[in-house]
């Protein structure tokens, strides 16, 4: 069986009965953690890793993403959400082939591995047909991420004689093939979730028939919840009075939620994704993370969209607790006349939202978002000796808020590297590079050939 040892290294290991190590060894046997201690003795066929100058953390788990849209990077920088919902789901959307979906997926989690993402949870709601789908699914399984596909709907303006998309339910048929099919595993690299519509875009009909098959067949069912009034005003309270709302329940965005349903929700153990950089870009408003806290639970982080903003989840972290910090620093300002003592939220916490945090959402608590032994070894080495993050005083002060793309020196997933000395393991990025880029001046021109022809 396959040993690496990685030694002497400052290990986060984001477990509070192994706690950080100033000096400490990771050895992983196959694909999984067995020992997080220092001086581990090792047989002699291990492959050893000199850690020193080096923190190791769990690998990190971006909680929300289109990676669908990869190959538009930046196209909607200036977008408001409603020019996003206009011009993406009503427009470029309809012209994707399932060669974009793939290209896309395949890139964006390739990318996401390289900023130091081992858990991807790709919310893919432009799969107009199976070969759509297929297509992302096989993008992901590609790119080595461990990730939850998360089915969703495309959202088209309505040709003459079809309904809405918030009055069609989210298709079974095509979930079951899935998981007969390419995501039967359960406990595989990639897995099944349900990005649904929800009842804030969905009639409660719809909402009723999506969530009484994701509890069905256990899957997780992540909605949007934002943007404009609900489809069906008082919708939540129906879906929590039938018994269809609790720990499967994934809330993302949520700024709109009134205190006494987001009480409930918490009660009910809905977790939740928040989005910071694209909600106060988008318009959707301030991101929750404050009021969960304030309820004794925390966020999960996701980027969003590449088409808009970057893929790296530590910025995406930081922007969380930046804005939160604000916020409760001008509430005291407020209500006191002065700021805090001390800071309302340490760094810590951050890390937790883009490690352990994304690993309870995803119910796989006991297998990944810690360094434990016994888990999947999914880990992130960052080379601490780079100019940019010397010296270090306080490891996780180092990560949260001043590590980037350029200090991740390797990744591993299941116990196999797929970044090493800083360069992605993976082959024909050239290719894939241009290929993404053929893939996202067609969709462009396509849309604005549909354009002058309107």
């Amino acid at each position: 069986m396959r040993r690496t040892l990685i030694r002497s290294a400052t290990v986060i290991s984001m477990d509070d009965a192994i706690g950080d190590l100033g000096t400490g060894d990771v050895l992983v046997e196959g694909n999984r953690i067995v020992e997080v201690r220092p001086s581990i003795d090792v047989a002699t066929d291990t492959e050893i890793i000199d850690g020193k100058g080096r923190i190791v953390i769990p690998g990190l788990i971006n909680a929300h993403m289109h990676t669908w849209q990869t190959g538009l990077r930046g196209y909607a920088a200036n977008w408001t959400l409603l020019e996003y919902f206009r011009r993406m789901h009503a427009g470029l959307a309809t012209v994707f082939r399932p060669d974009d979906i793939h290209i896309a997926t395949l890139v964006g989690a390739l990318n996401q591995i390289n900023c130091g993402t081992t858990t991807l949870v790709d919310w893919c709601h432009n799969n107009p047909t199976p070969d759509h789908t297929d297509a992302a699914v096989r993008g992901l399984i590609e790119s080595g991420i461990r990730a939850a596909f998360f089915h969703g709907s495309p959202k088209p303006e309505p040709k003459p004689g079809e309904p809405h998309f918030s009055e069609v339910p989210h298709p079974r048929r095509e979930v079951e093939r899935l998981l007969t099919g390419p995501l039967a595993d359960r406990d595989g690299l990639v897995t099944l979730g349900l990005a649904i519509l929800g009842p804030h875009y969905s009639t409660l009909e719809v909402a009723m028939h999506d969530l009484r098959m994701a509890r069905e067949l256990k899957l997780i069912a992540s909605m949007h919840q934002g943007g404009g009034p609900a489809k069906t005003p008082g919708g939540w309270e129906k879906l929590i009075e039938a018994g269809l709302v609790g720990t499967d329940i994934n809330i993302v965005h949520g700024n709109d939620l009134p205190d006494n349903l987001l009480d409930m929700m918490v009660d009910l153990g809905v977790s939740f994704s928040v989005t910071p950089e694209n909600e106060m870009i988008q318009g959707h408003g301030f991101p929750i993370t404050g009021r969960l806290l304030r309820r004794g639970v925390r966020p999960t982080i996701g980027i969003d969209l590449e088409s808009i903003l970057a893929g790296d989840l530590f910025s995406a972290a930081r922007i969380a607790l930046s804005m939160q910090r604000s916020l409760d620093n001008a509430e005291s300002r407020k209500t006191r006349g002065t700021i805090p003592a001390t800071t309302t939220i340490p760094v810590r916490e951050a890390l937790r939202w883009i490690t352990t945090e994304g690993a309870r959402m995803l119910g796989r608590e006991r297998q990944i978002g810690s360094l434990t032994p016994g888990k999947l070894a999914d880990l992130v080495i960052i080379n601490v000796s780079d100019l940019n993050l010397v010296p270090v005083h306080d490891p996780v002060a180092t990560v949260v808020m001043q590590t980037s793309l350029a200090n991740i020196e390797a990744v591993m997933i299941g116990g196999a590297w797929k970044k090493r000395n800083g360069r992605l393991l993976a082959e024909g990025l050239e290719t894939k590079k241009e290929l993404l880029a053929q893939s996202g001046r067609r969709l462009v021109q396509d849309i604005e050939r549909q354009g002058r022809a309107a």
